[in-house]
């Protein structure tokens, strides 16, 4: 048996951490799971090899996890192979991304036909168990999946909007070498700032996502120590329709136009970080809209 699981990064509107609303867009940095399974006599047991370069205690957890849930009390053993174009560590939804490839690849795998909602809340509920997420990033797991803009309740994991986003953007990203630890270890310093980041969801749920992100994004810098005001000032003088901190960073990202990209892209500090132009992720689930 055969299953193949895709997913892709994405840029956070809204980090989730403050308040347990979160909003994030879906972003072409693909990821993908190859799982092949054989059943065993061994009932309840699982023996899939993971790719070396792969293998994390978020992998394991999550495939068992898919197996136990999807042919509870049966056994396997097979192997699974990953490949992701997230960097890790950046706030560009890498652990999210990697987690539902690897439930919709045994979903496949099985033959079973999983809701992108159903996946991402079990991946969610594997993050924190393991003490990965503090929230369980449902927002990231469903963006990462289905593809567009989604904005969740994260303590219900409940999708409170989940539509297209003008897929005619591209985004720009600046991707220092630094990386951020567990969102466990921010929690609370995160939710001493819950009021500035009700005002960001209130944006976020009145559609004006550029307001959004620049609440959340000073809110992100204040708690992380980023210095990022005057340089996103310059990205959109240059034409950026929005700007802003993704995750707990250190990766920026700027939304612009085809046009306005080689202009916003030249203001970014090259010197100092990767910088990479991809596009908006169409929304893969049917819902209609726009942003």
């Amino acid at each position: 048996m055969r299953g193949v699981g895709h997913s892709s990064g994405a840029v956070t509107i809204v980090n989730a951490l403050p308040t347990g609303f979160g909003c994030a867009v879906a972003v072409s940095l693909p990821v993908r799971a190859d799982l092949e399974l054989r059943r065993t006599a061994e009932s309840g047991t699982d023996r899939v090899q993971i790719d070396r370069a792969a293998d994390s205690a978020l992998v394991r957890e999550t495939l068992h996890t898919g197996l136990s849930r999807f042919a509870q009390g049966e056994g396997f053993s097979g192997e699974l192979r990953l490949t992701s174009h997230v960097p890790v560590g950046r706030g560009l939804k890498s652990s999210s991304a990697v987690s539902v490839a690897v439930l919709a690849a045994v979903a496949d795998a099985l033959g079973q036909d999983r809701s992108a909602v159903e996946l991402a809340r079990l991946a969610s509920e594997v993050a924190q168990e393991i003490g990965l997420s503090a929230t369980g990033a449902f927002d990231d797991c469903l963006a990462s999946l289905q593809g567009g803009l989604v904005l969740t309740d994260n303590s219900s994991r409940t999708a409170l909007r989940a539509r297209p986003f003008d897929p005619g953007l591209e985004v720009i990203l600046w991707i220092p070498r630094s990386v951020h630890g567990a969102s466990t270890s921010y929690l609370d310093r995160f939710r001493e700032h819950a009021a500035a980041g009700a005002g960001a969801v209130g944006a976020a749920r009145a559609g004006d996502w550029p307001r959004a992100m620049n609440i959340n994004t000073t809110l992100v810098e204040r708690v992380m120590g980023y210095q990022y005001g005057e340089l996103r000032e310059s990205l959109l003088r240059a034409g950026a329709f929005m700007a802003g901190v993704s995750g707990m960073g250190p990766a920026l990202a700027a939304f612009v136009t085809p046009d306005t990209a080689p202009g916003v892209q030249a203001r970014m500090p090259d010197h100092q970080g990767e910088i990479l132009r991809v596009r908006v992720r169409p929304d893969e689930s049917g819902s209609q809209g726009g942003p």
